[in-house]
C-alpha cells in the first residue's frame, strides 16, 4: 500500500478518542516536564497532540512509512515535531529528555523479556535527573482472557477490515491477524494482510525490570484513570521516576 493508504487504514480503524485519553493521562503525570520523546509514534497523532498543546516533542518510530504520514500530519496541523527513524531497542544518540512516553501497548511488541529490559535501560539512560517515563501495556487479563478468539469486522463502501485474535505460543501472548480491503481511485479493492504478535508479563515483572533499570519510583494505574490495577484491568499504566 502507498503511505496515503496506510494513513487512511490506521486512522479509520483506530479510536481517535484514545489519543486524547493518553494525552490527558500524560498531562496529569508529567508535571512541568515540557520536553519529551515519544517512542513508537506511529502515524503521529499523539505527537501532534502534544506539540499542539505546547510541548517540545521528538517522536521516534521504526517505520519510515509511518514517519512520512506523521510528518504530513504535523504539517497539516501546523505544529513542530522532530521525527526520528529509529529502534527503541537502541536509544543511543537520540538526546536527553525530561520525559519519555511509550503508549498504545507498543512495548508488547517486544519479543522477549530481555528486550523489554533493554528498552527500560535505554530510557533510563536518556532521561534527565528527576525525569519521568510513562507507558502502557496490555494486562495479563486482556491477553489471556479477552483477546483469544476475538473477532471484529468493520466495513464501509470503500473499506473493509477484519481482525481475528488467537492465543500465542509464549505465556501471556496473542497473535492478531489483520486483513484490510481498501478501494483505489478506480474502485478496485486492494488487499493487505498483517500479523501482529504481542506479549505481556505479570505486573510485578514490569516493576522488577523497571527497578533493575534504576528507576527510584514506579507507580501503577489502570485503564487510563488514576486507579489501582485489579484482576480485570485491561490496560496497565506506569509512571516511573528517575
Amino acid at each position: 500500500m502507498s503511505y496515503e493508504t496506510f494513513a487512511f487504514v490506521y486512522d479509520e480503524v483506530m479510536d481517535s478518542q484514545l489519543y486524547q485519553r493518553w494525552f490527558d493521562f500524560s498531562k496529569r503525570h508529567l508535571g512541568n516536564r515540557n520536553q519529551l520523546l515519544e517512542l513508537a509514534c506511529g502515524t503521529g497523532a499523539l505527537a501532534v497532540e502534544f506539540a499542539g498543546k505546547g510541548y517540545d516533542v521528538t517522536a521516534l518510530d521504526l517505520s519510515e512509512e509511518m514517519l512520512m504520514i506523521a510528518s504530513q500530519r504535523a504539517l497539516e496541523e501546523d505544529v513542530t515535531v522532530q521525527f526520528v527513524e529509529g529502534d527503541m531497542l537502541d536509544l543511543t544518540n537520540v538526546g536527553i529528555y525530561q520525559a519519555v512516553t511509550c503508549f498504545s501497548d507498543s512495548l508488547c511488541y517486544m519479543k522477549e523479556e530481555e528486550d523489554v529490559q533493554q528498552v527500560f535501560d535505554g530510557v533510563y539512560g536518556i532521561l534527565e535527573e528527576d525525569g519521568r517515563f510513562l507507558f502502557d501495556v496490555h494486562s495479563t487479563y486482556q491477553i489471556d482472557e479477552v483477546f483469544p478468539d476475538y473477532n471484529y469486522h468493520y466495513q464501509t463502501d470503500d473499506f473493509a477490515f477484519l481482525w481475528e485474535s488467537y492465543k500465542g505460543e509464549a505465556p501471556h501472548s496473542i497473535e492478531h491477524f489483520l486483513t484490510f480491503f481498501v478501494a483505489d481511485q478506480e474502485g478496485k479493492f486492494e488487499r493487505a494482510d498483517e500479523l501482529h504478535q504481542e506479549r505481556t508479563y505479570p505486573l510485578e515483572t514490569y516493576v522488577r525490570m523497571l527497578e533493575n533499570a534504576g528507576f527510584s519510583s514506579v507507580e501503577t494505574y489502570a485503564d487510563f484513570i488514576d486507579s489501582e490495577p485489579n484482576e480485570k484491568s485491561r490496560r496497565w499504566f506506569f509512571v516511573c521516576q528517575k
